[in-house]
């Protein structure tokens, strides 16, 4: 009994069979870009909406104090050494809080433009705690100008105030009004001045500043406080935390709480300074509003896969057509390219109604079903297309839990393409590449 272990092909018609398929690969390369810059604009059309929204209710805030401003003068010569005259020079002195306690809750309220969805909220915050003035000395030669002391908080988009803001300094109300000084650390919020006497030079000056304030995206914190500390809770299931300082937290889908203690070692600008610059901002903390599931950024890591999908799927019908005997035309590789491509438009276009999950599960019912039917013609059974509808599947399902994997993308990704070259080489064993005069064959008989 003879057994033909192999199947031979003839050399030319593989050549060009190899050419035009490597071909159709590459001819897929422009669609996929397509696409992928298809989801960038849609991003960026989210993102325009979101600005948009934000513009009218309020942007991003981040909160910077309370602190004061001091007037310091002093004299400095001028002229030769004939005629000399000392004319007076004016710094703004700096001065943090001794301790910064905030108190705050954040309810989110999601607005509607179209098919997008903005995250807004409206914040009550309490701000509590005191300054230690007992350490501040003038120079030699400075006068500390008390009695034109400022206090000030800084808000990033004062838009967001929803009520008038009053403090109590020391146990007497104050009001304040729009706008800080220059000299600060902050180019917007509000201002009032504090005259300090001498009784109150020596022991702790306190404060105490409810505050009302609507953002979007994302509230921040500066530590300005030699300790600072903030309590916050949220009824927004899916928090991220950002900046330079982690809290300690408890979240689920009720909502979070977050507390977060900074000190004055884990930042590099002091207490009280004159005249000088620091960057604060640099070290805010706080949380982001994230919305759950970012479409379009899991959407562009598959689109980025779409080229290897396709290389993978023209080749496994490669070698189908020709383990099975089949012979497949060209346009109608370009047709189930199309198919393959046409997946990520429905991802798009579904995700942005529904969860990427749904999304990604409709879409890639629709594409198989869509292959198999059609494949179902191609290879004349329901067996055969069923073999390449289950293909199909399983490299849809590996793309969704790459996407799903953050640190370990790339080691579960290598070890699919190997396992698939593996399964390419074994397929691919049985095929005699060239033809020859004599095919070969195992014989023996009975």
């Amino acid at each position: 009994m003879n057994t033909n272990l192999s199947i031979t092909v003839k050399g030319e018609n593989l050549m060009v069979k190899t050419i035009v398929t490597g071909l159709l690969i590459l001819a897929m390369l422009i669609p996929a870009v397509y696409v992928q810059s298809l989801v960038e604009e849609r991003k960026q059309r989210q993102q325009e909406v979101v600005k948009e929204v934000s513009g009218k209710w309020a942007n991003s805030q981040t909160v910077a104090g309370p602190y004061l401003l001091v007037p310091v003068t002093s004299f400095a010569s001028t002229g030769n050494e004939a005629s000399t005259a000392k004319l007076p020079v004016t710094k703004t002195m700096v001065l943090l809080p001794t301790h910064l306690r905030v108190n705050g809750e954040l309810k989110p309220e999601l607005r509607r433009r179209g098919i997008y969805k903005v995250a807004l909220y409206n914040s009550r915050l309490q701000l509590d705690g005191h300054f230690d003035l007992t350490a501040v000395k003038p120079a030699a030669g400075e006068t500390i100008e008390w009695d034109k002391a400022a206090l000030c908080l800084g808000i990033t988009d004062t838009r967001g105030i929803s009520t008038q803001v009053a403090a109590n300094w020391n146990g007497q109300p104050l009001a304040f009004d729009a706008g800080v000084p220059a000299g600060g650390l902050a180019s917007m919020g509000l201002s009032q001045q504090v005259p300090i006497n001498a009784n109150e030079l020596d022991r702790p000056v306190s404060f105490s500043i409810p505050l009302q304030l609507k953002g979007s995206e994302s509230l921040m914190l500066l530590p300005l406080g030699k300790t600072t500390e903030w309590q916050l809770q949220s009824p927004w299931p899916s928090p991220s935390f950002t900046g330079k300082f982690l809290p300690t937290f408890t979240s689920d889908a009720s909502g979070f709480k977050a507390n977060w203690k900074v000190l004055h070692f884990n930042r590099d600008f002091p207490q009280v300074w004159k005249g000088e610059t620091f960057k604060a901002d640099a070290y805010g903390f706080g949380v982001s509003l994230l919305q759950p599931a970012d479409h379009y950024a899991k959407t562009m890591r598959s689109v980025k896969y779409a080229i290897l999908f396709i290389g993978l799927m023209f080749g496994f019908f490669f070698l189908l057509e020709i383990l099975l005997g089949y012979r497949v035309h060209p346009v109608q590789y370009l047709l189930i390219g199309i198919a393959l491509v046409v997946f990520y438009c429905l991802l798009l276009s579904i995700g942005e109604v529904l969860t990427f999950n749904i999304s990604y599960a409709l879409a890639t019912l629709a594409t198989v079903t869509l292959i198999t039917a059609y494949t179902r013609h191609l290879f004349g059974t329901l067996k055969n297309a069923l073999l390449i509808g289950g293909f199909l599947a399983g490299l849809y399902g590996f793309i969704f839990v790459l996407i799903q994997l953050e640190d370990t993308a790339l080691l579960v990704g290598s070890i699919g393409l190997f396992v698939l070259l593996a399964l390419a080489m074994q397929l691919s064993r049985r095929i005699t590449w060239y033809e020859t005069t004599k095919p070969a064959e195992d014989q023996s008989g009975s």
